[in-house]
Formats: C-alpha cells, sequence, structure tokens
C-alpha cells in the first residue's frame, strides 16, 4: 500500500521536474533568446528613398531595445542620408546627432557641419568640421570646409569692421555725394564694396593696358556719379550697383 502511494507522487515530481528548466529560464535564471530586428527593409527603404518604407520600417529599429548598436547606428546614418536628399535638414541633424553619440565618425560629424551651414550656424559648423579633423586629419572634405569657412568668418569680421563706412574719410567730405554716401550706411556699404572690387581688378590684371582701362572706367565713373548728382532723375544706389556690376561682372566676381 505504502508503495503504490509512492510511485504516483515519484512520477509527478518527475514531471514537475521535467517543466522546471522552462519555468527557470521564463525568469531570467537562463539566458533567453530574443528575436533580432532586421534593419535590411530600413537601409533599402532608405538606399530606394521610398518615403512610405523608410517611416514604417526605420524607426521601429532604431527605437528598439533589442536592436543591436551596429545596427542602429546603420539605420541612424541611413535614415539622416534619406532626410538630406529630402531636404529635411533638421531631422537629418537629429538622426546624426544620435549616431555620433553611439559611434564618433569624422564622415558624420562633416556631414551635420554641412547641415549646420544649411542653417547658418556658422560657430556650430566649425565645430564639427574641427572635429572631423581630430579624428582623421586626412579628411579631405572636413579640411576643405574649415578652410573655407574659416575664410568666409575672416572676411565677415573684415566686413563688419568697416561696416558703414565708405572708402574716403567722412570727415573731408566736400562734396554733396560723399556727404549723402556718408549718410547713409547702405550707400556707404556699396562705395566701399565698389573700391574693393576696383582694387581687386586693378591687381588681378595682367596687361598694363588692361590696368590703364579698369582705372580710366573708375575714373569715368567718379566724374559721371559726381556731375550728375542731384539731377531730377538721378538714382546714385542705382549708379553705384550698376558699377558693381560692371566690375565684377555677371557672375558677382
Amino acid at each position: 500500500m505504502r508503495l503504490s502511494v509512492l510511485i504516483p507522487f515519484a512520477g509527478a515530481v518527475f514531471a514537475l521536474s521535467a517543466q522546471l528548466p522552462i519555468a527557470h529560464a521564463a525568469t531570467g535564471g537562463e539566458p533567453v533568446a530574443t528575436e533580432q530586428v532586421d534593419v535590411a527593409p530600413c537601409l533599402a527603404a532608405a538606399s530606394a528613398d521610398n518615403d512610405d518604407k523608410v517611416d514604417a520600417h526605420c524607426p521601429a529599429v532604431i527605437d528598439s531595445e533589442k536592436t543591436p548598436k551596429p545596427e542602429r547606428l546603420k539605420a541612424l546614418i541611413a535614415r539622416g542620408d534619406y532626410y538630406v536628399r529630402r531636404g529635411m535638414v533638421d531631422r537629418a541633424i537629429a538622426d546624426y546627432s544620435q549616431a555620433l553619440l553611439l559611434e564618433p565618425s569624422a564622415d558624420i560629424y562633416n556631414a551635420r557641419g554641412e547641415l549646420w551651414l544649411r542653417t547658418y550656424d556658422r560657430p556650430k559648423a566649425v565645430q564639427d568640421f574641427g572635429a572631423a579633423l581630430k579624428l582623421n586629419p586626412n579628411h579631405e572634405k572636413a579640411k576643405a570646409n574649415h578652410k573655407a569657412l574659416a575664410q568666409e568668418l575672416e572676411r565677415i569680421g573684415a566686413r563688419m569692421a568697416i561696416a558703414g563706412r565708405p572708402s574716403f574719410n567722412c570727415a573731408r567730405a566736400r562734396r554733396a555725394v560723399e556727404k549723402a554716401i556718408c549718410a547713409s550706411p547702405d550707400l556707404a556699404d556699396l562705395d566701399s564694396d565698389i573700391q574693393g572690387s576696383y582694387v581687386r581688378a586693378f591687381r588681378e590684371a595682367r596687361k598694363p593696358s588692361d590696368k590703364k582701362l579698369i582705372q580710366r572706367e573708375q575714373d569715368a565713373y567718379l566724374a559721371r556719379r559726381n556731375a550728375e548728382f542731384g539731377r531730377p532723375g538721378y538714382d546714385l544706389k542705382k549708379a553705384m550697383l550698376d558699377r558693381l556690376r560692371e566690375i565684377n561682372g555677371v557672375d558677382g566676381y
């Protein structure tokens, strides 16, 4: 009688013990296999420039805690590149910024720097180009961007230093047209631009005959300006703009 009771009990224990590993694994005692998020559809959609599929596939890869770091990085860069092509600068910057937090990259720093330029945020662009060069001193695009931006900032600084000041000394202005230019910051800037463009064109002219022609044209412009200012129908600003375009050419240089 006793033996007959123990046998069913032993069978129940065995059955229970057979189930324990499954329950144990479910509580975290054993590693549980997790389903990986497939990044391929996101990359393919971004490459194909498919709006609907990018929106459908990429957020799941980027936002999922199951996505390994390398796969999330690929998805962020792919979606960021897609946003750049679509002209969605703010979103591209956001994705590149997340990517840089995962793994600093000279390419992405340079790409984000170019986007900062589109938003006219030159200080942030300088920082990103500098960060790119710190990671890779031989990064050609970052070097070119950094150099061009440094030159632009230098020109802006120089321009600000003379803003509202013409090419001549207003304290010595005697002509009515000169006094009018000194009284207007816009006209003063135009006069300064004309003089700067004239000096550049004269300096870059290779033949003496070309230099003489440029000087004669400038003298003729000044003589005409001085003589016609104040006459009915004379537009000083238009005359100055016409002269600036004449020196710089149609392309502005």
